[in-house]
């Protein structure tokens, strides 16, 4: 502010230089300052037309230009300084008075041109001027202050009438910089892309730019003294009036403040970016505040899609994560709904075809798309929600059809996506039926609903709602194909399997299969187990268990080639260890394209071996014969067999386990048990007694421990042992082969040695025809004395050693004849000329069954009879020997 020199040794306070100088500028600043609310009036002049005087008030433009003053006597030299005047130069006023300013103040190039300006001022003239200036000492924290000034030199005179002047100093640099800032503020806030306002303490607006006006309408004089009230609506002028009072209050600045409303002439709602910041003035009073808005509609559409599409691949990651986790139909469908209910829709459903589930070939879907379909899936994120679609409610598991004319039939039918009207006065609003499509092929529909107050379906939410489907479809079909496959190799497996339950001689059997899903919530392919039960010459039984490394239907068609090597192998009554032997033989050609002649080869070149067609599988074959109630075992990697005598702990057998069969090149070693009355021998695969989670030594221990009655009945035995195991993982298939020894009573066995001499054939059908008297089988006499008499002859005819004959009564007659030779009997058919050589047909023609086996000590030849109460008819003797004829 402009001020009138005093005495420097007058006053210390500023205020009072301040005071004085407002009296200069009073007068002239009070048209411009009437309607400022101080100074002075028009409409406030006193009677007389004296003004009245006042300090002008804060956020005067003095607050930003530098003002000052002093007088120079009639000798040239200072002689009043002012505070103001203090603060530009820098130099305090005692200091400054009796300077010469020419001399202290201007550059010694300049002194003689000054000092003629100075006597030109002391002459009585007045001057303005703009004169460079320096500091005749360095200023604190400045150093020597240079700058320029513009001088308003006034002649004055003193008391005494001797010339004097007063100099009114106003700092240039300052004035241009405020000059620089004005305009710069003015482009700023006129040239700005954004809308600007300032808006006053009582938040009205004082000044809008055009960029503001080009939005709201109308020029920027036009919203001068308008509120939030009159561009916003309620509530939300209410929370922007409530921010701009807190930033004035505060000063606290707020940035990126999102503001929504409606500009006029548009019913679309826009967006804007507000930052609001507090106006201060020179003097720090706060004046009002800057308001910069951005319109970001435009961003803010993009920014949703951008979310909506990150919503959408954040739901198909999903979707692969937790779609097809499990193989089986309606688990997938479920899976599907926990995906999209709630996150993309409020209610969901899925039908598959009936078709599809029951195991048809290809899915039913007829062409007009009304085929039946059953409701395998339902989600609602609403409660007490309705299913949807028209009509009576379809409960889950329900099978139904939809109307040829109906949208969903139209999906069905076109395989392409159909909006289903909404009915009126329901809780849904949009429904999508989307087909469910794998390989060309629909598999069924899915609907997606959302309810009223949801937003509808738009074409990205179709888009998903296909892709969503036709993954789940594509696991569904999976699904189906694993189905099929499984169900195949389970078929062929059990057809494999000894049907119903096995009858042995001598022997108390029980058998359970598992097969590897039966009770898994996750379908595993079937495996390669097996167990038989095979009867053998002379009441004895060959048990078999075993197990074909693998899965799949690779894994049980390779079961069903052993299983039927092992009985071809059992007919043919070799000891178990030769029994292995072949079959490790069978199994590596199994993998071999030229048997195992090719297989042997290719052994001896391993690298060139596929191992994908290698066939590895373990192996427990055992015999028992129930008149000695001796069984001898041999066992190719499999695990032990548990044996469990009266009245005693059960144990593992200690066979040896040699190497699985189709590894080769080691022999297998037999083991003979002989087996108390009443024993309990199990056989078993590893799907019995191992899993994830337990381990193979805990479950043996667990199955040992759970066979502590073996007097129970066998059937009551194995679902213990099925109940108390952990047979539910459903990791592996599960074979077991429970066998009671029940060996043949003494009475029900005869046996004779008979000396090499012709009379041992007629002693031999005196012992048979007493035998069967005493057995009350007098019906099998004859037939029974005329084939001994056969074997006997056959065995002085053409073996060696000593003759035996053994009858072993059970559910048939068996007869056996042994001797030492080797040379097994061939049967031939003897030409109508020859007078022997019909023997042995006569023995084919009469018996049931005959055969011959090889001994330790050489061979037996045996025939068999049925019962006279069994099924089989007694064949009359009379006819067999004509028909030879």
């Amino acid at each position: 502010m402009s001020e009138i020199p005093a005495k420097a040794t007058e006053s210390d306070d500023p205020s009072d230089g301040a005071r004085a100088e407002a009296a200069g500028d009073a007068v002239a600043d009070a048209p411009r300052r009437a309607t400022g609310g101080t100074g002075l009036s028009s409409s406030e002049e006193a009677p007389g037309g004296d003004a009245m005087w006042q300090s002008s008030p804060p956020g005067s433009i003095y607050d930003y230009i530098k003002v000052a003053s002093f007088s120079i006597g009639p000798d040239g030299l200072v002689d009043q300084w002012s505070l103001r005047a203090e603060q530009l130069f820098g130099i305090a006023a005692e200091r400054a008075v009796g300077m010469d300013p020419i001399e202290a103040f201007i550059d010694p190039d300049l002194h003689e041109q000054g000092q003629r300006k100075m006597a030109e001022i002391l002459d009585g003239r007045e001057w303005t001027g703009v004169v460079p200036f320096r500091t005749p000492e360095p200023v604190e924290g400045q150093g020597v202050k240079e700058g320029l000034a513009e001088v308003y030199v006034m002649p004055t005179r003193t008391e005494e009438g001797e010339r004097a002047a007063v100099c009114i100093v106003v700092d240039v640099r300052t004035l241009r910089g405020i000059e620089t800032d004005l305009a710069a503020a003015q482009a700023i806030f006129g040239q700005s892309p954004f809308g600007f306002l300032l808006i006053d303490t009582d938040l009205r607006v004082r000044r809008a730019n055009q960029q503001f006006a080009g939005t709201f309408g109308g020029t920027p004089d036009d919203h001068r003294g308008r509120g939030v009230h009159d561009y916003l609506r309620s509530p939300e002028a209410e929370r922007v009036s409530a921010t701009l009072r807190r930033v004035l209050e505060t000063g606290d600045s707020i940035t990126d403040m999102h503001v929504t409303g409606f500009v006029p002439g548009s019913d679309d709602r826009r967006h804007w970016s507000i930052n609001l910041y507090r106006v201060h003035s020179g003097s720090g009073r706060p004046i009002g505040i800057a308001w910069l808005g951005t319109d970001i509609t435009s961003r803010r559409a993009a920014a949703r899609e951008a979310a909506a599409a990150r919503r959408n691949l954040a739901l198909l990651n999903e979707a692969g994560a937790r779609i097809g986790n499990s193989l089986d139909l309606e688990t997938t469908a479920r899976e599907l709904l926990d995906v999209v209910v709630p996150g993309f829709c409020d209610l969901a459903t899925v039908d598959l075809y009936q078709g599809l589930l029951v195991g048809d070939e290809t899915p039913p879907g007829l062409a007009d798309g009304s085929a039946e379909l059953r409701r395998v899936a339902f989600a609602s994120a609403v409660s007490d929600a309705p299913f949807i679609g028209s009509g009576p409610p379809i409960p889950v598991g329900a099978v139904h059809h939809y109307p040829f004319n109906s949208p969903c039939a139209d999906a069905l039918r076109t395989a392409r996506t159909q909006l289903v009207p909404a009915e009126e006065g329901g809780l849904v609003q949009s429904t999508l039926a989307v087909p469910m499509v794998a390989h060309d092929t629909v598999v069924g529909l899915a609907q997606f609903a959302r309810t009223k107050g949801s937003e509808p379906f738009g074409e990205r939410d179709r888009d998903l709602a296909v892709e969503l489907a036709a993954r789940a479809a594509v696991c569904i079909d999976n699904a189906r194909l694993y189905r099929r496959e499984h169900e195949r190799a389970l078929i062929l497996q059990r057809s494999l399997l000894p049907p119903g339950d096995p009858v042995a001689s001598g022997l108390d059997i029980a058998c359970r299969y598992l097969p590897g899903n039966s009770s898994s919530d996750r379908p595993s392919e079937v495996g390669g187990d097996w167990f038989d039960v095979i009867e053998l010459p002379g009441h004895r039984t060959a048990l078999v268990v075993g197990d074909v490394m693998g899965r799949g239907l690779r894994a049980a068609v390779a079961m069903g080639e052993l299983r039927s090597a092992v009985r071809t192998l059992a007919l043919l009554d070799l000891e178990p260890a030769e029994v292995l032997s072949a079959l490790d033989e069978i199994a590596r050609g199994l993998g071999a394209p030229g048997g195992v002649q090719q297989a042997t080869r290719a052994a001896r070149r391993p690298r060139e071996a596929d191992l994908s067609e290698v066939y590895l599988a373990t192996c427990v074959y055992a015999v028992y014969d129930s008149v000695t109630r001796r069984c001898t075992f041999a066992n190719a990697g499999h695990l032990p067999p548990v044996l469990v005598e009266p009245g005693e702990d059960a144990l593992m057998l200690d066979v040896p386990p040699g190497m699985p069969l189709g590894v080769g090149g080691e022999p297998f070693e037999e083991v003979e048990v002989e087996l108390p009355e009443g024993a309990l021998l199990a056989l078993y695969t590893d799907g019995l007694v191992e899993s994830r989670d337990h381990p193979l030594d805990e479950g043996l221990q667990a199955f040992v421990g759970a066979l502590t009655d073996p007097t129970r009945p066998l059937e009551d035995v194995c679902d213990h042992v099925l109940n108390t195991l952990d047979t539910h993982h459903g990791e592996d298939d599960i074979a077991l082969l429970m066998a009671r020894v029940q060996g043949l009573p003494a009475d029900s066995v005869g046996d004779w040695t008979l000396p090499r001499e012709p009379r041992s054939v007629g002693r031999a059908r005196e012992y048979a025809r007493g035998q069967l008297l005493s057995w009350d089988l007098e019906p099998l006499v004859d037939t029974t004395e005329l084939l001994v008499s056969e074997l006997v002859t056959n065995a002085l005819r053409y073996g060696e050693g000593e003759i035996r004959l053994r009858l072993l009564l059970d559910r048939t007659l068996v007869c056996e004849v042994w001797d030492s030779g080797l040379v097994q009997p061939r049967r031939r058919r003897a030409r109508d000329t020859d007078e022997g050589g019909r023997g042995l047909q006569l023995v084919g023609l009469l018996s049931a069954a005959w055969g011959s086996r090889r001994t330790p000590r050489g061979k037996t030849v045996w025939f068999e009879l049925p019962l006279p109460d069994g099924e089989t008819g007694l064949a009359d003797p009379a006819e067999a020997l004509l028909s030879l004829f």
